[in-house]
């Protein structure tokens, strides 16, 4: 579930990405159509209970992390590939939270091996911060969480944005990463394919937060005070555009529309995919950690570019999950957790 974002920057200030936030509505416009979705849920979340663990970042953001860990007399359900010796770092794609990783944080629990899961900045339950949003920011993030739980060393294992973040932090944080594995990820806008899509939702996100700054403003800023929703965020029987003073738009299956700080935010995330990452692939040579690089066949990802990633890395191993799409921790969390333990019986 996102939470309300409460730090989102005022509408039409410039935003991390170097544009208006969002742009204010002209006089005549009195409706916009909600957003199209960005983020299918529900997931399967972890079957074992979490250890909320948090901290703020100089920069104002708070990072909210979950710590999942077997009971010390739980039967291991699954065999481990080895006795663990460190845990497992999750890090999700863009606009998600940790609950993507649900199926393979149960899995890994049931090996008898600890997983940190992190809501990344803006994401989550995690707060945004005033820093300019960046990859290398969410990776310094990853490595202050493992700082506040206290784990020396990880596996990681990223997905989508969080697999960029994993290279970053392979690469720059040797002594952090104990293996790798990457699902999902491009070096570069130009290896994602559909970069003017993603635009042109951003821009409907930021239309959005500026409807609803222009329809209900006192509420917009009481709602990013509290955090909670207020009557503007409300479910209403139907709907898929509100007018000033009405209640709130839903979309076809009942769920909220977003408030105008998660719709200011999502804007910005989408933005960075458009304009983020850039990574040499050459930097890629001074990660020694044993890695694996994943995507689906058919993923949005060229498959070149899955290949380009392994290729760049010494002794990394390339892995194309047939008949799968993008997602592969929710439509594919068997084969993500196969070559996971395969990885870290490599590194341990």
């Amino acid at each position: 579930m996102t939470a309300p974002l409460p730090d989102t920057p005022p509408v039409g200030a410039p935003s991390a990405a170097g544009r208006p936030a969002t742009a204010p509505l002209s006089p005549d416009q009195t409706e916009v159509p909600l957003p199209p979705r960005h983020v299918a849920r529900p997931y399967d979340p972890p079957l074992f209970p979490a250890q909320p663990l948090h901290f703020d970042t100089p920069d104002g953001a708070r990072i909210e992390a979950y710590r999942y860990a077997p009971a010390a007399d739980a039967a291991v359900t699954l065999n481990a590939a080895v006795p663990p010796r460190y845990p497992v770092l999750m890090l999700h794609g863009n606009g998600e939270e940790h609950g993507i990783f649900g199926a393979l944080i149960t899995a890994v629990v049931a090996c008898g091996r600890e997983v940190v899961a992190v809501d990344s900045r803006a994401q989550g339950r995690s707060t945004r911060g005033t820093a300019p949003l960046a990859y290398e920011l969410m990776t310094e993030d990853a490595v202050r969480v493992l700082d506040a739980a206290g784990v020396a060393r990880a596996h990681v294992l990223g997905f989508s944005d969080g697999a960029i973040e994993g290279l970053l932090m392979a690469r720059d944080y040797p002594e952090r990463v104990a293996s790798l594995t990457a699902v999902g990820a491009n070096l570069s806008p130009d290896g994602l394919p559909g970069n003017d899509e993603f635009e042109e939702v951003s821009r409907a996100y930021a239309a959005w937060a500026a409807y609803l700054q222009s329809a209900q403003p006192e509420q917009a800023t009481e709602s990013a005070r509290s955090g909670q929703p207020t009557r503007a965020t409300q479910p209403t029987p139907s709907g898929h555009s509100a007018q000033p003073g009405t209640a709130a738009a839903t979309y076809e299956d009942g769920t909220p529309a977003p408030t105008r700080e998660q719709a200011a935010w999502t804007a910005e995330l989408l933005h960075l995919m458009v304009v983020e990452p850039h990574i040499d692939p050459h930097s890629l040579v001074r990660i020694a950690c044993p890695a694996c690089i994943m995507s689906g066949a058919l993923d949005e990802i060229p498959q070149t570019e899955t290949a380009r990633i392994a290729a760049a890395i010494p002794g990394a191993h390339k892995v194309i999950v047939s008949g799968a799409e993008h997602t592969l921790p929710k439509v594919a969390p068997e084969a993500v957790l196969r070559e996971l333990l395969v990885t870290i019986a490599a590194a341990e």
